[in-house]
């Protein structure tokens, strides 16, 4: 009979141990970046999509109606090659996110300080 094994293997020791696991933000970061390596190409053209059409036209918008600096437009536009050179240089999946992220919030920051 191919169902009936005469051989049996056992676990003499059993590990009741948990092991725990400490993530901080960055780990749990890194966890859903290499989560994404298969979806490079459709991030980086939502990163181009965000970028292009909501944070490339701020600077203009804002120098009109609040008389803003024009480092701003470097400061964005600084922002907006720097994702497109590591998207396309084949950065790592860490590094682009998280340069997304950083660009991102980089540039709200200098919209809410120019407005404040």
């Amino acid at each position: 009979m191919a169902s009936f094994q005469t051989h049996t293997t056992m676990n003499l020791v059993h590990d009741d141990r948990v092991t725990e696991v400490h993530y901080n933000l960055l780990d749990r970061f890194y966890d859903f970046a290499d989560g994404q390596k298969q979806h490079r190409t459709i991030l980086f053209f939502i990163a181009l999509l965000v970028q292009g059409i909501f944070f490339l036209p701020l600077p203009v918008i804002l120098s009109f109606y609040y008389d803003a600096p024009s480092t701003l437009i470097f400061i964005t536009m600084a922002c907006f090659f720097t994702n497109i050179i590591a998207f396309m240089g084949g950065a790592g999946i860490r590094t682009v996110l998280l340069l997304s992220v950083v660009s991102i919030a980089i540039q709200l920051l200098t919209a809410l300080i120019v407005i404040i």
